[in-house]
């Protein structure tokens, strides 16, 4: 099967193309520093030099302004990229542990992050390059081979990409496969050494069990109900009113940290209505839909399944927006306040559009309180200049990250490992975290064939001088807990006693 852009990978080629990488893995090609660095480079060129390419196709795709396509699907892979080939040998390094065990006192103790083997990336559609180059830079520079699963959704971008792939990486290690439900479902019956999925929760747990077959571990970047927080000290809305917009309507909403919805201060609801209404309009003009600044809903689908949200609502009131046009896939950017934190149809699940419902509150337990009520969402973001009224809520809450003040930014801080907690995703990747990720931490210990006569108290024939020995090296007593507790004053009562004896020696 294939889309008018994009052909879809055979069942039968799916089968080999793992096969195939597999055997390659254990050749050890993609292992090689210098393999990995070659490719690393070769895929920042592959972005850097068809950028304007990309930046077409993802505005076939969605209409996505070019700001937003640079920023959030372009700029990352190069960061990425460059940030390996720069880091890859210290990351590489082993590790040295000095040995707790009194056995193994004087013998090597090493921790080396070894390639996991196969991995299969599943990209996401809304952000078509990032989402799935970010995580295959993180499987390259650990020495993996990669099935990469382009998303079928945003056709025009996976076309590109499969044309461009075999142009510049070893399509010896790396495979692209495009697909839909079928060539995925066959795609999961084949043994990945670790899974790389971002997407949605139901086709997660799909995921979930087709890895549990074969052991095979993964990672899942979901989403979830991401609150934004207006505490009660807030006095700046239109700041925090931009902020929260620039949350929500980044490529219309169409982001796993997208501000979901708002918890406002009963106090404050008229204002931050005011300043949002005022931002809209200074960004998007009197006719959002006429803004080239503004991104699309990416299929009619999504466009019927959020305006069906908006339409079947059991509580709130529009005060912005709510225009559809469905020809254009456009949703105007909606505000809708006085929403009922139990509405089925706004509350239940994450809207991953431009529609942004708010709640109020008497008070911050109470907010808390509405936070805790679901699961933890893959991003919390407090607007509050209190550092112990933010700390209270960051206290009593969970979530995959946070940002406090502003929204998205965190997640663009690739120094910083990004995921989820529950519901919202398990794992995380990123810059150091990715190589974390996609290697194995090999534990090794080196001996030398010296010390039997000693090491002999392990073997058989056991007795009573045998156990005393081996429980006297490997049993610490808890008062040597307390001698280190206390080394530095017992350092310096041993050094004034050896003062103390110069001091009558010399005086002798």
């Amino acid at each position: 099967m294939s889309t008018p852009n994009l052909h879809y990978t055979s069942l039968e080629s799916i089968q080999d193309y793992v096969s195939h990488v597999r055997q390659v893995f254990y050749t050890g090609k993609p292992r090689d520093l210098k393999w990995r660095k070659s490719q690393l480079q070769q895929l920042y060129n592959l972005v850097s030099e068809n950028e304007n390419r990309l930046y077409e196709a993802m505005a076939k795709d969605m209409s996505k302004p070019l700001n937003e396509a640079m920023s959030g699907d372009i700029a990352p892979v190069l960061d990425e990229c460059l940030y390996f080939i720069d880091n890859l040998d210290e990351l590489s390094k082993d590790q040295k542990v000095a040995p707790r065990s009194g056995l193994n006192k004087m013998e090597k103790a090493i921790i080396r992050r070894d390639p996991v083997g196969v991995v299969l990336v599943i990209g996401c559609w809304n952000y078509p390059v990032q989402l799935s180059l970010l995580p295959f830079v993180g499987a390259i520079a650990a020495g993996n081979s990669v099935i990469l699963k382009l998303s079928e959704v945003a056709p025009h971008t996976a076309a590109t990409i499969t044309e461009l792939f075999p142009k510049y990486m070893d399509t010896s290690c790396y495979k692209v496969v495009n697909g839909g439900v079928e060539e995925t479902t066959a795609l999961l019956k084949e043994k990945f050494d670790h899974i790389f999925y971002t997407g949605n929760n139901t086709v997660a747990k799909i995921i979930m069990t087709a890895a549990a077959q074969h052991l095979t571990p993964v990672t899942l970047e979901l989403g979830g109900k991401s609150p934004a927080v207006i505490a009660p000290d807030a006095t700046n809305i239109p700041l925090i009113a931009n902020r929260i917009a620039f949350g929500k309507l980044y490529n219309s909403g169409q982001i796993c940290i997208a501000v979901d919805y708002v918890l406002c201060p009963k106090s404050k609801l008229n204002e931050f209505v005011t300043s949002f209404r005022q931002t809209i309009k200074k960004w998007y003009g009197s006719n959002p839909q006429k803004s080239k600044d503004l991104a699309r809903i990416v299929s009619d689908r999504h466009v019927e399944r959020i305006s069906t949200m908006l339409n079947q609502r059991k509580s709130g009131d529009i005060v912005v927006g709510g225009e559809v046009d469905r020809n254009e896939r456009y949703i105007a950017p909606t505000l809708v306040i006085n929403v009922k934190n139990d509405d089925p149809s706004l509350m239940g699940d994450e809207i991953f559009g431009p529609v942004l419902p708010v709640i109020t509150y008497q008070d911050i337990d109470e907010a808390i309180g509405l936070i805790n009520k679901r699961d933890p969402p893959l991003a919390l973001y407090v607007f509050s200049q209190n550092q112990k009224l933010t700390e209270k809520v960051l206290r009593n809450t969970q979530s995959g990250g946070v940002c406090v003040n502003d929204c998205l930014m965190h997640q663009a801080e690739y120094g910083m490992p990004f995921g989820g907690v529950g519901a919202s995703g398990m794992g995380n990747y990123h810059g150091q975290k990715s190589f974390m990720t996609f290697t194995h931490e090999r534990s090794m210990l080196i001996k030398k064939q010296k010390m039997e006569s000693a090491l002999s108290v392990r073997y058989p024939p056991y007795n009573e001088r045998k156990y005393n020995l081996l429980r006297f090296v490997m049993v610490k007593h808890p008062f040597m807990l307390k001698l280190k507790a206390y080394r530095k004053p017992i350092k310096a009562l041993i050094l004034l006693f050896v003062f103390f004896l110069v001091y009558l020696q010399r005086k002798k």
